[in-house]
């Protein structure tokens, strides 16, 4: 009876994903492209050799889009250079790239844009082979929050559900859970009840697990439907994602986790620490010793760099050196080494091989440095947080060459101020471009603001910038004041860090419209601050106040003196001639009586 139960169920799912698949409106001709403004929608695109095919997602609202690729099949053996999809935080291919989609993709794609336009661009090579892509987007609220939609879980065992659960979860819910426990552990996750919309691929609600803390690489297995699946990770991380669309939900799940005791060598001790200016690199001898190495056996891209050997194995070299690979990645720039272990003078081995992929990624105003160790195609990770070192000064004139010191830095009303924004990095290829510089006469920029530079175009008269030139942001400006009383003027600039062999850089457009910004591409931002910038005439006023010698104040306090003296004189003999006045009167006043005549009453 149990048997039939469920085969009746799951007849009835087929029933409803059918349904649903037909309700799924197919690109019509042509199949190559569209332009798409629905609040929610999903696509099944079918392509043949030879593509070069683009969707433009917008509409007239104040959300942002989620497009998620549940299925994809590209030619076999193509490569991310032949066949992809490439996404676009913008109307346009010339946007900033959000990520890219390959036939090596380790993972079910989910993007997210920043405004409410969103581009994908899929391109096909000339093999004769049927492409199969299944997408489905949908506008929604970032600040719009589930209960009990994803989180931390950090103990060695543990429970999590579905939102709503055992009711049915809500629809166009996106939720991430990462688990964590201690070192040398790995993670045993099971679904104790489970009930998803069922599918062929999945393509409509799905749960997908991934081995380690991010959600692009390592995915362990994507399930949907009435199951009771079980997963295991290779180390003391793992990531769990729910995804829902609109239609046909049911009771989620119920989950619990359990960590044991990870055999084989140690995870590896590692530290990587990035900076503007090199990265650092130390590994444990003791890693290498459980994997048969020391540290004669390493060596980086470029083997003349050798490591500092004490109580651990430090590699430590400038960013765009010792072989160094530098990508540029839309909003992102990316420094990657890779060290690898291998045994020397020998003609076979039965070593496993293992590679430290070691990559800093500067982001916005960060840098998230990222250590990969990969060994018998198992991958490891570590991060960690850094960012660029940024700093603005002004300069008493347009050679740049004598910074000001003096802070506050006193000014005359209208005289030309010279400021630089340097960016202090060993990589000679990067260019800064000033894109926005605001003035307020408050240090924690307050509701009372001035424009001076807005999106690379100069709001002041006054304002002229200086084309940029390799580490260094410069511009000028007349000097003003607030005209309420106030006496500062601060300085804050957003600073933007691009490619210099990139010539489609931001920081090569200059001025630029604010539509067209929502598509401008950079690679890192970061905002700095400088002032306050006082009237001299403010410095003449404190000048003069302390200024006063010892005979001046000495002579000032007698004269104090002097005055409090002559005070009371003056107020006791005014005191004394209002006695004298009343006592006179009352006098006066007695005499009269004895000289009043009365009236007789006769």
């Amino acid at each position: 009876m149990q048997a039939l139960r469920q085969f009746l169920l799951l007849l009835l799912f087929a029933a409803l994903a059918l349904a649903e698949d037909n309700s799924i409106e197919p690109m019509g001709v042509p199949r190559c492209g569209a332009s798409l403004h629905d609040l929610k929608k999903a696509l099944k695109i079918e392509l043949k050799a030879n593509a070069n095919c683009v969707w433009q997602i917008q509409r007239n609202v104040n959300q942002t889009i989620r497009l998620i690729f549940s299925y994809f099949k590209f030619a076999p053996s193509s490569s991310c250079e032949t066949e992809s999809i490439k996404v676009y935080d913008g109307l346009s291919t010339n946007s900033s790239l959000l990520g890219q989609v390959c036939n090596d993709t380790d993972a079910v794609p989910v993007l997210q844009s920043s405004s409410n336009s969103l581009t994908f661009h899929i391109t096909t090579n000339s093999l004769a082979f049927t492409r199969n892509f299944f997408v489905f987007y949908y506008f929604f609220s970032p600040e719009k929050k589930i209960e009990n939609c994803g989180g931390q879980l950090t103990g060695p065992n543990g429970t999590f559900t579905s939102p709503n659960y055992p009711k049915r979860y809500p629809e166009f819910t996106y939720c991430v859970w990462h688990i964590q426990t201690a070192k040398n552990r790995k993670i045993n996750l099971q679904f104790q009840d489970f009930f998803l919309e069922l599918d062929q691929n999945c393509q409509f609600d799905f749960t997908a697990v991934y081995d380690g803390l991010t959600t692009n690489t390592g995915l362990i297995g994507k399930v949907c439907g009435l199951a009771q699946p079980t997963f295991e990770s290779s180390s003391n991380a793992m990531t769990v994602v729910l995804s829902t669309d609109y239609a046909n939900s049911y009771r989620g799940f119920s989950a619990q986790y359990t960590s044991t005791p990870l055999l084989g060598p140690a995870e590896p001790n590692t530290l990587l620490t990035c900076s503007s200016d090199s990265m650092r690199i130390v590994l444990s001898k003791s890693y290498l010793t459980s994997l048969g190495y020391n540290e004669t056996h390493l060596r980086l891209n470029d083997p003349s760099c050798r490591p500092a050997v004490t109580d651990s194995v430090t590699f430590s070299f400038p960013l765009a050196s010792c072989g160094t690979i530098k990508k540029d990645e839309g909003h992102s720039i990316t420094y990657t080494n890779i060290i690898s272990l291998s045994a020397a003078g020998n003609i076979i081995t039965r070593q496993k091989s293992v590679q430290i992929i070691a990559k800093c990624k500067m982001e916005n105003n960060s840098t998230v440095e990222v250590i990969y160790i990969t060994k018998n195609n198992i991958i490891q990770n570590t991060t960690a947080v850094g960012k660029y070192s940024v700093s603005m000064s002004f300069y008493d004139a347009d050679t740049f060459s004598n910074p000001v010191s003096q802070s506050p830095y006193y000014v005359d009303l209208n005289q030309t101020l010279f400021a630089q924004v340097s960016l202090h990095s060993a990589d000679a290829n990067l260019l800064v471009f000033v894109d926005t510089c605001v003035a307020s006469p408050q240090a924690d920029f307050g509701s009372l603001t001035y424009d001076l530079i807005r999106s690379g175009c100069n709001k002041d008269d006054t304002v002229v910038t200086y084309p940029p030139l390799e580490h260094y942001g410069r511009f000028k400006f007349n000097a003003f004041r607030f005209l309420q009383s106030f006496a500062s003027v601060y300085l804050q600039c957003d600073i933007l860090i691009c490619d210099s062999k990139n010539p489609n850089s931001r920081c090569t457009e200059g001025c630029i419209s604010r539509q067209k910004r929502a598509i401008s591409s950079y690679m890192w931002k970061t905002n700095t601050v400088v002032g306050p910038i006082r009237l001299k005439r403010d410095l003449r006023s404190a000048d003069h106040s302390e200024s006063l010698t010892k005979a001046d104040v000495e002579e000032t306090l007698n004269l104090q003196q002097y005055n409090f003296y002559s005070l009371s004189f003056v107020v006791l003999i005014s005191n004394i001639i209002i006695v004298v006045a009343v006592i006179l009167k009352y006098h006066k006043r007695q005499t009269g009586y004895n000289y009043q005549k009365i009236q007789s009453s006769h």
